[in-house]
């Protein structure tokens, strides 16, 4: 059985669960749930153990900057062993609720990898329906190294969606706050009214597109 110490640093999970003798192992997140437009994008990661020493700063893409998450996104995606990218539509948003939305970005991401991972471990959600066990692990993406790298490629690839939809549906200042509920966007929201990337289950979309109808 393999114990997992505290202070082994971010790459103990995968380290303990080798020794446990699990030679592949993925991490999957995802990014944007909790915004009110766009997609949601989930990635799933296999990092190869000779590769990790490059991952310097590895960690939680929310805790990172712009240029450092772009800079490990490069590095992730030449040196894992397997990675992948999935998109959830606003409109499959609304018609899943964001709960089963979010398991199954993650489920989706983890059974495109190539190999199939061996051992999988999820952010703070529990997922089903995999080809492997798995373990939901509390802020994973601070604790876990392929955890914090599927953060990476998944927050990475939103942006990038959000600031090609600020070029589509321009006033609504996508590029800045990537369909999060910030003042602005509700500021700009309220002004234009929802646009096709709004999530309709939303209050403060609905809220808007009712003040838009009048």
């Amino acid at each position: 059985m393999a114990i997992i110490r505290p202070g082994k640093g971010i790459f103990g999970y995968e380290r303990a669960l080798r020794r446990a003798g699990f030679g592949l192992v993925a991490g999957a997140d995802e990014a944007g749930r909790g915004a009110c437009a766009g997609p949601l994008v989930a990635g799933a990661v296999i990092l190869d153990e000779r590769a990790t020493r490059h991952l310097n700063g590895l960690n939680d893409s929310k805790l990172l900057t712009a240029a450092t998450r772009e800079r490990l996104y490069q590095l992730i995606v030449d040196r894992a062993v397997a990675w992948s990218v999935v998109e959830v539509s606003p409109t499959e948003c609304d018609e899943l609720g964001m709960h089963e939305a979010n398991l199954q970005a993650l489920r989706r991401a983890l059974l495109r990898l190539e190999p199939v991972p061996e051992f999988a471990l999820t952010d703070g959600f529990a997922v089903g329906g995999l080809a492997c066990p798995a373990l939901a692990v509390w802020k994973g993406d601070q604790v876990a190294a392929c955890v914090a790298a599927a953060s990476i490629i998944a927050k990475v690839t939103r942006d990038r969606i959000m600031t090609a939809f600020d070029e589509h549906y321009s006033g609504y200042g996508f590029t800045a706050h990537k369909g999060y509920c910030t003042a602005e966007h509700q500021r700009r929201l309220e002004d234009l009214g929802p646009c096709p990337i709004h999530r309709m289950r939303y209050e403060n979309v609905q809220a808007a597109a009712r003040v838009a109808s009048r």
